[in-house]
């Protein structure tokens, strides 16, 4: 294909689907509002466990939570989510990737499936989507988790404005 050419009409999925259920996993389709979302559970021990609902981050999957849910089934009754976009979840209905889109159809899986509060478990982009869901509704949250979360710091740190000028359009010819 010369660079003049058209480019030929693809189809490329929005994310790649997780691992399938795992053995001892359950992996359900639960449809909410302005989302279909993928659930990966695994059954806890005993039946009066809390719930915790683990939110993975960007390009990953509730297969991301699968080691960690099966060392804890004797602690919390654990599901994962695939965010709409990713894993085995659709693209949300109205197209938005937000972070505040993904903690709506976080909030509204918590809602539906009448199970908060939970302990919610956020990495990375997922813990972003957990502190505003944790902010958001207070009442759907027992404790919140982030490991690595994507989020900024305030104040931000005096050691990283060398490297964020040298971001600035022209700075670098003024170093030369």
């Amino acid at each position: 294909m010369s660079s003049t050419d058209s480019p030929r009409p693809c189809s490329v999925p929005a994310s790649v689907p997780g691992e399938p259920a795992r053995p001892g996993e359950r992996l359900r389709e639960v449809r909410l509002a302005g989302y279909t979302l993928a659930v990966r559970s695994r059954a806890p021990d005993r039946a009066d466990l809390p719930p915790a609902l683990f939110v993975h981050g960007l390009g990953g999957s509730s297969d991301n939570w699968s080691l960690l849910m099966a060392q804890l089934t004797d602690v919390v009754d654990g599901e994962a989510v695939d965010l709409p976009g990713f894993g085995f979840s659709p693209p949300p209905e109205d197209g938005t990737y937000s972070l505040a889109s993904h903690a709506r159809a976080v909030v509204r899986l918590i809602e539906a499936g009448g199970r908060g509060p939970v302990h919610l478990f956020g990495n990375s982009m997922g813990g972003a989507v957990a502190t505003r869901v944790a902010a958001a509704r207070p009442d759907l949250v027992r404790t919140v988790t982030l490991v690595s979360p994507a989020l900024p710091e305030v104040p931000p740190q005096r050691t990283a404005l060398p490297t964020a000028l040298l971001a600035v359009p022209g700075v670098t010819r003024l170093f030369r």
